[in-house]
């Protein structure tokens, strides 16, 4: 038996078990057993989509447990000294014939250990799997095959097999284990809920804390509608569903917009963990919420609407239609992980705009060679990978001419080696969310806003690709009853839409269709043919630009609440304008609903007619009077005489705006003089007032001699200079680092520490030839923009430019909610409309333009 052998230099060498033991010696120090909680790779490059069923195989350093590729692991020696690896190859091998022309039977394969997912499209009837393992050491390339009991060391042989036989890391992440990890709650059963006549509204929903209307949690035991924690990616809450837990001791939350007949999303503040309610109907129908209901119309009549629904489904994917298969760069497929098509559709769309492409395969080296020691858990490592597998076409290749010809004399033999799997970057960007970590299906329209809150805190330097989509929306408050007005401005990345449902253009054929639906039913038949409404673009542009009532408007021209309404306009044209559909919404009987609509959605698109105008000639402003603070009376009788206390200010959303880069002290006034109404109020405040001298200055209440001190003072407030916190350059020029470099740093991360200190690690070169380079890259992105706010600059950065665009791509969906169905995306590509489905990708013949769910458009130079 061979026992070493050396390739690396082309010889080989025979070694006995001492000169293996006398090898591995200086490298012993460096190889770790796994313990529990480490994680290990072996089943994919943390830098690309290499695997042990590549052509080279896959290493996992013996020391750190990651996986590279062949063509990255050479990188991860040289970064890290580390030498000892383990390789491990899986090779497909073809059955051999049997006498009467078929394969052997298959024998069991002692050799199959590694814990890989097999290729579904391979015939197992005529192949099997052999996996193969052996040490490496660099750099001389020495190869150790294992197993190699008797003539490894101990300590070796134990790492070895403890990394062969460990399971995968993301398996919390596979198919149907999200629901065994919950636990019924131990007050599930014995759940007291309040008598109070609470009724919660299948929509219009806030919380009644601080007028939130997103993350909110109803509590089961007395009905209050409240809103989450803060997460880490920007979206979530102020945190007053747990404060009312603290404050009054109900345990039980259950999250609205998450109800369906299959259950819903419960949290147990008491367990500290979400858990499952086995008697949810029974506890929401005491608000007036009936799941019970909701099965009942799932599983009885309403079953033949699932006709109507396929051929939605036909219509979207294109089915019944030979397509032809698409190959090369920018034609990969992503594999559904289970319910992960949201997540493909967005990101086939977002790396199909250059900008993105520049961002991160661009600078796809830099990145790679100034990542962190883990680079699975890096955002922009993860980007530039998934953007490499996506547009390289390394993973996207035609079959060998002998496949095609195989493909056709045996139909069940369809070998399939393109199109990269996800996991690793999901695992990742879905980190510490309750909902994306889950795999339960998502709204795409929601992860598109959350990967673009994760590229704006991960920003590469001044480069932030996100820019091409972020505009001002201004947005006109008129007091119905003074008459008088306030302009404020707020940033946004997405137009939404609402469907006019009323100026449907074939009215008549859906009142027929409805009473022969109803008939159909009550006589127990077929359904008739679905009849769709068709709905004018421009009817749904018309409802968008037209007033919306405000609820809840506190007038400062009257001092009282008053009826109020505002209109939207946009100050500023993105250089790439995603429209999203509206077609989502709750029934009366709470059974969420999808407007099975087409919308004649444009090729050309103009709204220069929506431009923002700011205060006309006549208009009068209302008073910059903030509404009074209401301290709402402490349930346990510990508040005394708060009126001799300074105001409370809600630091949760101070520190929410000050994430954004505003300077603390603003963030504090904002809070303040929008009476602690949420981060999403002060923000537009912010706005409103940022231009004034003394933005940045110490909030000043009157009552009280002097300033209100600032719950987080230590950090020190950024000037209006922009220049960061004191403390923070202190602490960086401890470190060694320049005190140049240090401002730099933190003015190009937002004053953040931790992002700062990344930062200085992946930008080696001179801060003269960054700028230089970042103003090569800014003239390259705005030939045709107006930049309103360059990068690092106070606010929000902005491109402007001409209001007409092209439709370039859409993301259509398929079912009934989004917390169901199926997503694909269309995206047109030299010249031509190409279908993303999955692993799918293939030339379209008839995009459904018409029933798509979110819209893609480009700016067209002027």
């Amino acid at each position: 038996m061979q026992r070493a052998a050396l390739f690396g230099s082309g010889r080989d060498a025979q070694m006995a078990a001492g000169d293996l033991g006398e090898l591995l010696v200086p490298y012993m120090p460096t190889i770790r057993v796994p313990k529990s909680g480490d994680r290990v790779y072996k089943t994919e490059c943390a830098f690309s989509y290499e695997s042990p069923d590549s052509e080279g195989g896959l290493y996992v350093c013996m020391n750190t447990f990651l996986g590279f590729g062949r063509e990255h692991v050479e990188r991860h020696y040289r970064k890290t000294g580390q030498c000892v690896y383990m390789h491990l190859k899986r090779h497909v091998i073809e059955k051999v014939p049997g006498a009467s022309g078929g394969a052997l039977p298959k024998r069991r394969n002692a050799m199959l250990f590694l814990d890989l997912e097999t290729n579904g499209d391979l015939n197992n009837d005529d192949f099997e799997y052999e996996d193969e393992a052996k040490l490496v050491i660099f750099p001389d390339h020495y190869e150790i095959p294992l197993p190699n009991i008797e003539e490894l060391p101990a300590l070796v042989t134990i790492a070895c097999d403890a990394v062969l036989s460990s399971k995968s890391p993301y398996r919390k992440q596979d198919p149907d284990s999200w629901e065994e990890e919950l636990q019924v709650s131990k007050h599930a059963k014995t759940l007291v809920q309040m008598d109070n006549g609470v009724r919660i509204p299948p929509s219009g929903w806030k919380c009644s804390k601080c007028d939130l209307r997103e993350n909110l949690w109803l509590n089961l035991t007395d009905g209050s509608v409240l809103c989450g924690k803060w997460f880490f990616d920007g979206s979530g809450g102020n945190g007053h569903a747990l404060e009312h837990y603290k404050e009054m001791g109900y345990p039980l939350a259950v999250k609205l917009g998450t109800i369906t007949p299959d259950g819903a999303d419960v949290y147990s503040f008491d367990e500290e963990e979400a858990v499952l309610d086995p008697h949810i109907a029974k506890h929401l129908a005491h608000f007036g919420i009936d799941m019970l209901q909701m099965h009942v119309t799932e599983n009885g009549l309403r079953d033949n609407n699932i006709k109507p629904r396929v051929s939605e489904w036909e219509v979207i994917q294109e089915s019944g239609v030979k397509l032809k298969p698409m190959y090369g760069p920018g034609y990969t497929g992503m594999k559904n992980l289970g319910n992960s098509c949201y997540l493909s559709a967005v990101l086939q769309a977002i790396f199909s705009i250059p900008e993105f492409q520049r961002a991160y395969v661009g600078n796809l080296p830099r990145i790679f060679d100034y990542s962190p020691l883990d680079p699975t858990q890096d955002f922009n490592t993860q980007m530039a990978k998934l953007g490499h597998g996506l547009l390289s076409g390394q993973y996207s290749k035609p079959p060998m001419k002998s496949e095609l010809i195989e493909q056709v004399m045996k139909e069940e033999h369809k070998p399939q080696h393109n199109g990269i799997s996800p996991r690793m970057f999901k695992a990742f960007v879905s980190k510490g969310h309750p909902e994306f970590s889950s795999n339960r299906q998502q709204d795409a329209q929601e992860f598109f806003l959350h990967l673009i809150n994760l590229v704006e805190r991960n920003r590469i330097g001044s480069e932030n690709p996100s820019d091409v989509f972020r505009f001002l929306v201004e947005e006109r408050t008129q007091c119905c009853q003074s008459r008088k007005v306030r302009y404020t401005e707020r940033v946004d990345y997405l137009m939404q839409l609402p469907v006019a449902m009323e100026a449907a253009t074939n009215k008549d054929e859906l009142i027929a269709y409805e009473l022969k639906r109803r008939e159909a039913e009550a006589a127990r038949r077929p359904l008739p043919e679905l009849i769709r409404a068709k709905i004018p673009f421009s009817a749904c542009l018309q409802a968008f630009s037209e007033p919306e009532n405000v609820d809840d408007f506190w007038s400062s021209a009257l001092q009282a609440k008053s009826a109020g309404v505002k209109t939207s306009r946009f100050s500023s044209f993105p250089e790439y304008l995603v429209v999203q559909i509206k077609k989502f919404t709750f029934g009366l009987d709470w059974i969420p609903q999808k407007l099975d609509v087409s919308v004649d959605m444009p090729d050309l698109l103009d709204i220069n007619h929506l431009r923002a105008t700011g205060l006309q000639p006549g208009e009068e402003e209302l008073p910059d009077i903030a509404p009074p603070i209401i301290i709402p009376d402490d349930p346990k009788d510990r508040m005394m005489n708060h009126f001799m206390e300074p105001p409370d200010i809600d630091e949760s959303s101070v520190m929410q705006l000050a994430e954004m880069g505003f300077p603390l002290e603003a963030c504090r006034k904002a809070v303040y003089y929008t009476g602690n109404m949420g981060a999403e109020v002060a923000f537009n405040w912010i706005i409103a007032h940022m231009e004034e001298p003394d933005f940045a200055e110490p909030l000043a209440i009157p009552g009280y001699g002097g300033v209100a001190s600032a719950g987080a003072a230590g950090l020190g407030a950024i000037g209006l200079d922009n220049q960061p916190p004191e403390e923070m350059v202190a602490l960086i020029t401890s470190m060694g680092f320049q005190r140049n470099v240090a401002i730099q740093a933190l003015k190009a991360t937002n004053n953040n520490l931790e992002h700062a200190l990344d930062w200085i690690f992946s930008h080696p070169e001179p801060e003269e030839e960054s700028e230089s380079a970042s103003d090569v890259m800014d003239m390259e992105n705005n030939a045709n923009a107006n930049i309103l706010a360059e990068a690092g600059s106070e606010g929000p950065r902005i491109k402007d430019g001409s209001g007409r665009y092209e439709l370039f791509g859409f993301i259509s969906h398929m079912g009934t909610s989004t917390m169901s169905g199926h997503y694909v995306s269309h995206l047109k590509k030299e010249g031509r409309w190409v279908i993303y489905n999955d692993l799918k990708v293939c030339a379209s013949e008839r995009p459904p333009r018409d029933l798509g769910y979110i819209y893609f458009y480009r700016r067209i130079p002027s």
